[in-house]
């Protein structure tokens, strides 16, 4: 009979003592659990951890030379760096890897490339000649990922028993020959942290090349409702997936696009096309000009803003995408200037430089001898919701119109955006800017099959709104997903909320 082996590799700062309830759980369930202390010293690199766990594979190899015993290799956070590498050095004697709330490994990328929180880089950078970064104060686990359901003992212990993480586990390439990729694996997502398969699908259907291996057949996925730190807030639940994972189950990616990608699709209304639109490029930005006899005259403007992050090689780029053209060509034939444009939201630490790109577009927008420059409404989507907050906080008086169209209004958790001072998180806060926005119309429309942990940010945006008197005014589209406007392009409902959409945001232009 076969017994399965479970290799648990815990994250920076902490150690074996975060996996007591998860291998108390597998062992009662006959399971061999090995939780390895990684060296620690100033003197420690990724290879020096990735030599520790290749002793523990070989030390199971050696123990049973029958090879009766599956080696699974589970990596939380960081844990997931020499997880992969001792993988790749040793995929024949390991059956399956887990990654437990992390990121995806690539070969030459450093860890510190995972993390999102500019504070903790920083903190890096400033720590460069010391060799170790001193580990998270009592408060500061939110940094690295949502501390939902760890109690305050839990919370309390961890602080205590943390230790400093070696810089050169942070800092040292990750190098693959690429054996561990065709292993079997499989990704536990916690959606506490803001992490779901629903999210995984989306993020593989833009075409990223890196990601296209998390829907192979050899990949799994489960969620687990609870926050970064399942091991010590969902301890049973946890070792429960980490079995099951082990016996190869687990729900596959649903990406499949026999029609194309969904962000391709044609919108769901018709629109002029561009012999009846004229289209004018400038730049990143594309002007979709609204002909007929008074064509010469300066009319309002709608610029459109894609979300994101979306990779910057994908193509064609966002300001081609239909679903935007659709509302730009919208406006033209209502007599309205319409308005796409690049920005540079490539990743969750861009937004800061893709806000820069907002603003000078807009500038480049108000220059144009065919647009109105004290009639503008700016028109937000998915990602780029956090965004609003700039404007909402302070609109300058020419803006007429804020609309924003399935958004994210709040960072979600494992962005890495804590909101304290200083950090992109403490600025891209809509519910908080609102209060700012006196009488700016604002036009939402919301999806009533929002994934939850969007959804969530949408509320408590709402609420916000709703306690300084904001002049919101909500488009619900009850089956509606996010995406909609290519995605459910066969229901009326999502056309006539489009149209309602636009309506309320040219009368507010008029």
């Amino acid at each position: 009979m076969t017994t399965t082996t479970f290799v648990l590799v815990a994250g920076a700062f902490t150690g074996p003592h975060v996996w007591e309830g998860v291998a108390a759980c597998l062992a009662a369930a006959g399971a061999v659990v090995h939780t390895p202390a990684l060296t620690s010293g100033p003197a420690a690199d990724l290879e020096t951890h990735i030599a520790d766990l290749l002793a523990v594979v070989d030390s199971v190899d050696s123990v049973d030379a029958a090879g009766g015993r599956d080696v699974v290799l589970v990596g939380h956070d960081y844990g997931i760096h020499p997880v992969i590498g001792a993988a790749d050095r040793r995929a024949g004697r390991v059956s399956r890897v887990v990654y437990l709330d992390s990121g995806l490994p690539q070969d030459g990328v450093p860890a510190l490339a995972a993390v999102t929180d500019q504070e903790l880089r920083r903190r890096v950078e400033s720590a460069a000649g010391e060799g170790e970064l001193a580990p998270p104060a009592h408060d500061e686990w939110e940094r690295l990922g949502s501390t939902a359901g760890v109690s305050g003992a839990a919370l309390d212990r961890l602080t205590a028993l943390a230790v400093p993480q070696p810089l050169g586990t942070l800092l040292q390439p990750l190098r693959l020959t690429g054996a561990a990729a065709a292993l079997p694996a499989t990704g536990v997502l916690c959606t506490g942290n803001g992490r779901s398969i629903e999210l995984v699908e989306a993020m593989v259907r833009m075409g990223d090349p890196a990601l296209q291996v998390l829907a192979g057949p050899q990949m799994t996925f489960y969620e687990l409702p609870t926050g970064h730190w399942p091991m010590l807030s969902a301890p049973d639940e946890l070792a429960d997936v980490l079995l099951r994972a082990a016996a190869g189950k687990g729900r596959r990616l649903e990406t499949a696009q026999d029609d194309g990608p969904q962000h391709l699709r044609p919108f769901l209304l018709d629109v002029p096309d561009v012999p009846d639109v004229s289209r004018e490029r400038i730049g990143n930005v594309d002007f979709y000009l609204p002909a007929g006899p008074d064509d010469e005259d300066p009319a309002p403007a709608v610029v459109i803003v894609h979300g994101g992050p979306v990779p910057a090689a994908a193509r064609p780029t966002p300001r081609e995408w239909p679903s935007l053209t659709g509302y730009a060509r919208y406006a033209a034939g209502e007599g309205v200037v319409g308005v796409t444009f690049d920005h540079r939201l490539h990743d969750v630490t861009d937004y800061g430089r893709a806000a820069e790109d907002i603003a000078a577009a807009v500038a480049l927008v108000r220059e144009h001898p065919r647009v109105d420059a004290d009639r503008v409404a700016l028109w937000f989507f998915s990602g780029s919701g956090l965004m609003t907050a700039d404007w909402l906080a302070a609109p300058p008086a020419w803006l007429r119109c804020l609309a924003a169209t399935y958004p994210i209004l709040a960072p979600l958790p494992n962005w890495g955006m804590g909101g304290g001072d200083g950090d992109a998180g403490s600025r891209f806060r809509p519910a908080a800017a609102v209060a700012g926005a006196g009488g700016l119309p604002i036009v939402l429309t919301r999806v009533g099959l929002e994934m939850t942990e969007i959804a969530a940010t949408v509320e408590d945006f709402l609420a916000a709104a709703g306690k300084c008197g904001a002049d919101v005014e909500v488009i619900d589209v009850p089956h509606g997903h996010h995406g909609f406007e290519t995605r459910d392009a066969d229901d009326e409902a999502s056309r006539e909320a489009v149209r309602r959409a636009i309506r309320a945001v040219l009368d507010r232009l008029a």
